[in-house]
């Protein structure tokens, strides 16, 4: 280290490191020095005062050859008190590893664009990612680095470490700034994440409450002066975050699933619900599961599934919203709301769709059975060019400012001729897109409702044209199914 001007009034007299790569054995002896400042009224004064001389200095030795064994797939957790030396350990371990160590101080983050487009190589790529981490909120994929949270930040963070080419994760002052329940839940996908890759991680904290979430394999806790204590847990590893254990399923109601609407994508209506569960931990809900009845027709049930409508009704249930608090998000809570309610439903079989399932498989996990993946009829992608062409961005449709907007700007008449030749070439989405009362509408009755909306009406109806073109993931599970579900879900997420 090089020295700095006369104003430095804390110098490194010893930095010894050496780094055997056969062992994976690293030595420290650091020490530093402390002299007066430059020379001040205030300084003569009290140099005077407590007959310090000009040239007196104090030797403090942080580090007196201590060894440390880490293998390039370890967990290290550096604890102490702030001033202690976790930092100095910390740098010159990044010093000897040079290249082959990522610290999350260099990251290249660029703040103004959306997160979705700065990890991956695709769309798929960059949505697995982030769901990995807890960011797996379709409003925040939208988001940039700069309107994160403090804790969404560190999620990203760990997104964009598992991006690197190094070997060696280095996060110094580790979730200084968080609450410490998302501390646990930053600190548990940290180590998943490292551990799923086969990297290593060494982070350097003031809390000692990480201990059980990190689950390191050697935990260095540094005391002032020269006092370290390591201990070794070669064969360590978080099951589950700990917060987990903490939370409780309960029937719950229509209100509980209101607190949470707001973190759901789709905050609209809610389907008339069979039955409600909630996640609580203590008294706090966070997360709740719906189950409503089922839609008379439903890609991919035929696979599964075969009866008439009374038989449809009375036999199987759908889950129409599973919703974790995004503070929880990413330790399994989805996968537990499902897996401890599917028996509980009041139905012998249970049917989902969902978006997500694409991307982060819970679904599976909890031990439903991945059936068939829709893609967007010829008609549905006929109607989006269609209403590109008149302006529409197919991205934004969910966005019903933004189609009352182009409304406004070409005219009613346009859009009604868009959906009437839609619902001429694909009847059954006229009930979806109508919001239609009758099970099986005709086209008359869709033209009679679509031309009776006013802008803001229309505008609605085109946000649920552009469900109708997401990729979705139909997904089924009977009681039969309960116990090798689970076998299976729990063989995956080893």
């Amino acid at each position: 280290m090089t020295r700095r001007k006369n104003r430095e009034t804390l110098q490194v007299t010893k930095l010894k490191r050496i780094f055997n790569r056969q062992n994976n054995t690293f030595t420290f002896n650091i020490s530093y020095q402390t002299a007066p400042a430059t020379r001040t009224p205030r300084t003569k004064e009290v140099a005077e005062a407590f007959g310090l001389g000009e040239d007196n200095t104090q030797q403090f030795t942080l580090y007196d050859n201590i060894q440390l064994k880490i293998r390039p797939t370890d967990i290290v957790l550096i604890t102490g008190d702030s001033g202690s030396g976790k930092s100095a350990l910390l740098k010159a371990i990044k010093a000897d590893l040079a290249v082959e160590a990522q610290d999350t101080k260099d990251l290249t983050l660029n703040s103004d664009i959306p997160i979705i487009e700065t990890v991956g190589e695709n769309t798929q790529q960059a949505l697995e990612i982030l769901s990995k981490v807890g960011l797996n909120d379709a409003f925040l994929f939208l988001r940039s680095y700069r309107e994160l949270s403090d804790g969404q930040k560190h999620r990203y963070q760990i997104a964009q470490l598992s991006q690197t080419p190094a070997q060696w994760w280095i996060l110094d002052e580790f979730t200084s700034s968080l609450d410490r329940d998302t501390a646990r839940i930053v600190a548990y996908n940290l180590q998943r994440m490292a551990r799923q890759q086969g990297k290593a991680v060494i982070a350097a904290t003031t809390h000692a409450d990480l201990i059980r979430d990190l689950a390191p394999n050697v935990h260095i806790n540094k005391r002032y002066g020269k006092q370290v204590t390591i201990h070794y847990h070669p064969n360590a590893k978080a099951a589950k975050c700990s917060l987990t254990n903490q939370t409780h399923i309960q029937q719950g109601t229509t209100t509980n699933y209101k607190q949470l609407s707001p973190f759901h994508y789709r905050t609209g209506r809610l389907p008339p619900p069979r039955k409600i569960f909630t996640l609580k931990r203590k008294t706090e809900t966070i997360g709740t599961i719906v189950y409503s009845y089922p839609s008379p027709l439903c890609f991919g049930r035929n696979k599964a599934w075969k009866g008439n409508f009374q038989q449809l009704q009375r036999e199987l249930s759908i889950i129409s919203r599973v919703v974790v608090h995004p503070k929880y998000r990413s330790i399994g809570l989805g996968e537990k709301l499902i897996r401890e309610t599917l028996p509980l439903c009041g139905t012998n079989c249970v049917e989902a769709v969902a978006v997500m399932a694409k991307y982060n498989p819970f679904f599976e996990k909890a031990g439903m059975q991945k059936i068939s993946q829709s893609q967007p009829s010829n008609a549905v992608t006929q109607a989006l060019a269609e209403l590109e062409k008149l302006g529409f961005d197919p991205a934004l449709l969910t966005s019903e400012s933004h189609n009352e907007k182009i409304i406004s700007q070409i005219g009613k008449e346009h859009v009604l001729g868009v959906l009437q030749e839609l619902s001429r070439k694909n009847g059954a989405i006229r009930k979806r897109i109508a919001n239609l009362q009758n099970v099986y509408p005709k086209h008359e009755e869709f033209t009679t409702k679509i031309n009776s909306v006013d802008t803001a009406g229309l505008a609605k109806m085109l946000k649920r044209l552009s469900f109708t073109a997401q990729t979705k993931i139909y997904l089924f599970w009977t009681q039969s199914q309960q116990q090798t579900g689970i076998s299976a879900a729990s063989t995956k997420s080893d």
